[in-house]
């Protein structure tokens, strides 16, 4: 089996996880987290150097990753129990009380590979810049990877970032997009149009590139040509088109699934659609 389809089958396994887990709370946001699985498996089970085995919160000699859409939790959740940070069946008690797994990630509960809690949106380029930073302070080699909705673009704070980013030279950070063109209230455009994003973040001084966040090809080439961009002087960012709900046809092609889980059929109909490549928890 091809590295590329291993990689295809655990995020088919990734996405049944997801419909589940928002399915069995009925409470959760499966349209996004759907979109993105193929960028966070390739990212996780690929490119990230991480050791499951060995979570520190500083970070320490490890690549780091920052989910700044803290509302796409049940794929990182599924993420970080497929890779090994916690056990598979513990992903049964998302959303539940007094759970580790909480609707949108948090740090004191304790979950191994959480490092901040986020979901408050415009904060995670933040984060990820500083954590960039002290990794070049304490002469770590190791790189940072953050993710971010388009739709959190229309907040101010990931400019201060961006500018932030590119006066100090922070090229050890990898941040990437999101860019569905979809939020909660609709389509972007008609929210707060971002207008040339690939023209934007170039003036702003960050080496940009695009890719396809559905073609796990492009995901792998492209997440391997932004490392080979980092240590030149310039902070990475990867404008990544996906479609919000991938893989679930019913769910595709719109925003109202965005915060919507589907009940007992729908469930089914999706399960229908996504192949069990390592066994449901």
């Amino acid at each position: 089996m091809s590295d590329i389809q291993n990689l295809k089958q655990i995020a088919s396994q990734v996405r049944r996880d997801i419909v589940r887990m928002v399915h069995a709370q009925n409470s959760g946001h499966p349209g996004g987290s759907l979109g993105c699985t193929d960028f966070l498996t390739a990212l996780y089970f690929e490119i990230m150097e991480h050791d499951p085995e060995d979570f520190k919160m500083d970070g320490n000699d490890q690549d780091l990753f920052f989910l700044s859409n803290g509302h796409i939790s049940p794929l990182w959740y599924s993420i970080l129990a497929r890779s090994g940070y916690f056990s598979i069946s513990e992903l049964s008690t998302f959303r539940k009380i007094n759970s580790r797994l909480q609707g949108h990630p948090t740090t004191k509960e304790g979950l191994p590979g959480i490092r901040i809690a986020s979901g408050s949106l415009g904060q995670g380029l933040s984060v990820a810049c500083g954590a960039a930073i002290t990794k070049k302070i304490n002469n770590d080699s190791k790189l940072v990877y953050s993710l971010h909705g388009d739709g959190e673009l229309q907040e101010g704070q990931i400019w201060e970032a961006a500018l932030f980013a590119t006066h100090h030279k922070i090229d050890n950070l990898i941040a990437t997009v999101d860019y569905n063109g979809k939020q909660i209230d609709g389509p972007v455009e008609d929210v707060i149009t971002l207008g040339n994003l690939k023209a934007k973040w170039e003036s702003f001084g960050w080496e940009t590139l695009e890719m396809n966040g559905n073609d796990m090809n492009d995901v792998v080439k492209t997440l391997g040509q932004a490392k080979t961009y980092t240590g030149k002087g310039k902070p990475v960012i990867i404008l990544m088109k996906t479609e919000m709900g991938m893989g679930v046809d019913y769910m595709m092609g719109t925003h109202k699934w965005h915060g919507v889980a589907p009940n007992d059929e729908q469930l089914e109909l999706a399960l229908d659609q996504l192949e069990e490549s390592l066994g449901d928890y």
